[in-house]
């Protein structure tokens, strides 16, 4: 039995973040992260988000990376890096020279030179550069290849497809009388809506999708890219000092969503113990997938509305067909001897991204005397969702799923992506009708599967954990994240949404088997993983409201309000590795508070009971977060 360390129990990693370097070019900030350039501002102001190189595979996969020979100069309003990035998984070998520099006159610069040393297939080699979300609905100029300039917006609902192609250069406004200008050499650049994957950004892109893929690279060939962002205008006075963590509770509300999760995909069982916890957490319903395609249909049926029965909760369920589709519902039908078990029922096709017409329809016909509601949509990205809309005029509800790792991996990206939520349930919502409910099923830290592979993925190596699995899965920056994608997705007006499992590698405990790769995932049999305490948070106010709230550092600290019409309840999380001190608004009068730290996880990861049976006294002002810790601050009203 190996207990996981502190750091694994942090963010589920062996080692802790590497720590991000600020820098300056004239009146820009700056972070360099591990070859890449973030978050570049002026003063609190976002002018780009990201500026990375990458290498993707035949299958789309990020293909890891080791950085070498590192050399920096840092000075108060210049700055100069250089590096050398080394990209090796299966065949594929390739390396390239990055350089990047900053003037005093706000001019940054990243250039590429790359050279293959073995013969592969690729998807894409060479620069992307992430347009902030918060640049929604506003003017650009686009800047083409043949030297034509065009009058554009960045898309205020989440556009299906890229919104510009053959791009040269972008130029936004930063600031009235100030403009950033994005130039891009080296390949034919376009832009996507990465908010479709809830990335918190537009992403401009090397290398147009309209041509062929995946291409071969030769040993011995060169990549060359440059992209050069500049300002030109007056440049305003800047507030250099930095604001406080607030947390502003407001005074609208929304019905709290109702929870779920997931069954187990290896049809886990959980002991008489682990069901006592699980019931503590007052699920609406258990999602249980029936695929078609699959070896034992009724068995995964008969499976699920055992496990249902165990926790006195309804089914979510999830029917997969094939092109003997009105066969299958009609069997279905047969196995349904009580639709009051049902909370919903989801239709999707083995062979459509997005469930179309003619399924729904069929669906209904057979299935639409059981009184349960009928919807449908993808159980892949929001991307599959927008791109082959729903047929929501005969649909009780819309679906789709959402995970936070497509394009990006470390916990600051996953942050970021929770504010990314609120765009899909909006754009959802503008084409599936404002009174349409949303169903969002499920939230997985990982994608389950790939539907734009476009070959068989490698086998598992050994030691490995499998590629739908995430060890944040047993961390306090996992529960963190979770509480941060409830608060989204509840303020933003969704009726349901479903989480991950409910024991197992991708659940909220584990089984009573100890990981079988320990330096991995770090989870012994049995234990409770901080995230199970966001989702008894959630159950004590089900059927009660969300709080719209919001945090002045949303990167650092999220929070989530909930009302009863007796008790306020705020459930607070630190994202970061570092302590931090967080200050309540709106939240009057005497309260206790309950703080889940790395010493609490440990504590009771055997008994969740153990962080429920205590709380200390507390004023309701100003809170101190330790490193990736999670708060819940209760608050009778008299």
């Amino acid at each position: 039995m190996t207990l996981p360390t502190q750091q694994q129990l942090f963010d589920g990693s062996n080692v802790p973040p590497a720590e991000m370097v600020t820098l300056r070019a004239g009146a820009l900030t700056l972070l360099y992260d591990n070859g890449t350039i973030r978050h570049i501002k002026l003063g609190e102001v976002a002018v780009l988000h990201q500026i990375y190189a990458t290498v993707r595979n035949q299958n789309w996969g990020t293909v890891s990376s080791e950085i070498h020979d590192l050399t920096m100069d840092i000075q108060p309003d210049h700055f100069d890096i250089q590096f050398t990035m080394h990209h090796q998984e299966d065949d594929i070998d390739f390396a390239w020279q990055g350089h990047i520099s900053g003037d005093a006159q706000g001019t940054v610069t990243f250039s590429f030179e790359g050279i293959a040393n073995s013969t592969f297939k690729r998807n894409r080699i060479g620069f992307c550069v992430l347009h902030p979300m918060q640049l929604a609905g506003k003017t650009c100029l686009v800047e083409h290849v043949d030297g034509a300039e065009v009058d554009g917006a960045f898309p205020a609902l989440i556009a299906p497809h890229q919104p510009y192609f053959d791009m040269r250069a972008l130029t936004h406004e930063v600031v009235p009388g100030l403009q950033a200008r994005v130039l891009m050499e080296g390949d034919t650049f376009e832009m996507e809506d990465q908010r479709n994957w809830i990335d918190a950004s537009y992403k401009t892109y090397c290398t147009p999708l309209s041509l062929p893929f995946p291409v071969s690279v030769e040993k011995g060939e060169r990549v060359s890219q440059k992209i050069t962002l500049s300002l030109m205008g007056e440049l305003p006075q800047i507030d250099a000092e930095a604001r406080k963590l607030h947390f502003i509770i407001g005074d609208e509300a929304m019905p709290l969503p109702s929870p779920g999760l997931g069954l187990p995909e290896n049809r886990a069982l959980p002991t008489e113990r682990q069901i006592e916890h699980l019931r503590a957490l007052n699920l609406a319903h258990l999602r249980a997938d029936v695929r078609f395609d699959a070896e034992n249909p009724q068995g995964d049926f008969d499976h699920a509305v055992s496990y249902a029965k165990l926790l006195n909760t309804q089914l979510e369920l999830a029917l997969f067909l094939t092109d003997n589709a009105e066969n299958e519902l009609n069997r279905v039908k047969s196995w349904l001897n009580d639709a009051s078990l049902l909370a919903r029922l989801l239709i999707f096709h083995v062979n459509e991204k997005s469930t179309q017409r003619d399924t729904v329809t069929l669906a209904r016909q057979v299935l639409g005397a059981l009184d349960v509601p009928i919807g449908a949509g993808t159980d892949a990205f929001f991307a599959e969702l927008n791109r082959a809309r729903p047929p929501a005029d005969v649909l009780d509800f819309v679906t789709y799923s959402i995970n936070p790792q497509v394009h990006a991996f470390d916990n600051l990206s996953l942050a970021e992506t929770l504010a990314a939520h609120v765009p899909t349930v909006q754009t959802a919502r503008d084409f599936s009708g404002a009174d349409t409910p949303i169903i969002v099923s499920p939230v997985t830290f990982k994608m389950r599967w790939n539907p734009n592979a476009t070959g068989e993925p490698p086998p598992i190596p050994a030691g490995e954990l499998p590629p739908q699995v995430d060890p944040r899965q047993m961390s306090l920056f996992g529960a963190g994240w979770t509480l941060g994608s409830i608060k989204y997705l509840a303020e933003s007006g969704v009726h349901s949404a479903t989480y991950y499992e409910t024991i197992g590698w991708r659940g909220v405990m584990n089984t009573l088997n100890d990981s079988p790769v320990p330096q991995k995932f770090a989870s012994v049999g049995g234990t409770i993983f901080p995230m199970f305490h966001v989702f008894r948070a959630l159950g004590e106010f089900v059927g009660g409201e969300v709080i719209i709230s919001h945090s002045t550092h949303p990167r650092n600290v999220e929070g989530l309000t909930l009302f009863n019409g007796q008790n306020f309840r705020v459930i607070l999380a630190n994202l970061t590795a570092k302590s931090q001190s967080v200050t309540l608004e709106n939240l009057v009068g005497d309260c206790t508070v309950r703080v889940l730290d790395e010493a609490m996880a440990r504590a009771c990861m055997t008994d969740p009971d153990t962080f429920w049976a205590q709380s200390t006294a507390f004023n309701g002002k100003t809170l101190e977060l330790p490193p990736y810790a999670l708060a819940i601050v209760d608050q009778e009203v008299r």
